[in-house]
């Protein structure tokens, strides 16, 4: 079974029922499932992390994922300008001391 190489996006969003959040996941879902033909959504995941104070939070968090056409070593420019700026659009919409967007390759297995 042949494995084909895709570029994977997840964007970690704070499981937040203000409006602004609720406002950049949906935009994110139109964006990845138009641009990419579909996305994947887990909400409510437990986590945590430490602040920029050092102290520990624990956060319930959304994620967003979808795969691309593209591939990471002959794509990298233009993957690495589209996760910037999904972090600005991000980092912009919300009040959070850090959106965390992921961007790496994935392998998928396709049968005949």
């Amino acid at each position: 079974m042949p494995l084909f190489e895709k570029a994977r996006v997840e964007v970690y969003i704070p499981d937040s029922p203000r409006p602004a959040y609720r406002r950049l996941l949906k935009s994110l879902e139109r964006e990845f499932t138009h641009a990419f033909g579909g996305c994947t959504i887990l909400r409510g995941v437990n986590g945590s992390y430490l602040s920029r104070k050092g102290s520990l939070v624990r956060d319930r968090i959304n994620l967003i994922y979808t795969d691309t056409p593209l591939s990471v070593p002959e794509d990298f420019e233009r993957f690495s300008r589209y996760g910037e700026r999904l972090h600005l659009a991000a980092q912009n919409s919300l009040e959070e001391e850090a959106v965390l967007v992921v961007m790496f390759g994935v392998y998928h297995a396709v049968g005949s």
